[in-house]
């Protein structure tokens, strides 16, 4: 299997690209290019989301060591991270509330990052085989190509004891 295919290395992929995203934010010079970069990287961060509630956590609440726990606790970063997203629409780029509403998607979301790079992932590749890996990485690449610029998703908050429970 080659580790392009493999679910997680896709999920650090995006990882990486949201860090990137958020430091070019600190580079940028006017509204027209904070724009241009949040516009993409908010779109990146809801779409990821979705990606994730649809393929990846549906198999570690079932098959984790501590996966219903996990999962709680990321849907419930997606949700803070997809409101502070939805906060930052409601104010004109680079004002104060907007910056204020951008700190804390990246505040939100490197919390989020973190808790998943070094429990959730390691706790999935412990669990999950190969092949699994290999078929879910088919299904995120299929995922992000049907749903391209967000095309039918909603990006709304889902509560994340009934999430568990409808995937346990």
């Amino acid at each position: 299997m080659s580790t392009v295919d493999d679910i997680t290395a896709l999920i650090l992929d995006d990882h990486a690209s949201f860090r990137r995203g958020f430091a070019r934010l600190d580079d940028a010079r006017d509204e027209q290019e904070l724009l241009a970069i949040w516009d993409a990287l908010a779109l990146h961060l809801d779409i990821h989301a979705e990606a994730e509630e649809a393929i990846l956590y549906p198999h570690l609440v079932k098959h984790g060591d501590d996966g219903e726990d996990e999962t709680t606790d990321a849907i419930g970063d997606h949700n803070k991270i997809r409101d502070a997203i939805a906060e930052a629409k409601l104010h004109p780029v680079g004002s104060k509330p907007w910056w204020d509403a951008v700190g804390t998607a990246r505040r939100e979301n490197s919390e989020h990052l973190a808790e998943e790079e070094d429990e959730a992932l390691p706790d999935f590749r412990r669990h999950a085989s190969t092949e699994l890996r290999a078929e879910l990485g088919q299904r995120w690449l299929t995922f992000y190509g049907e749903h391209k610029a967000g095309r039918n998703l909603s990006f709304h908050d889902k509560d994340p004891q009934q999430y568990v429970a409808d995937h346990r």
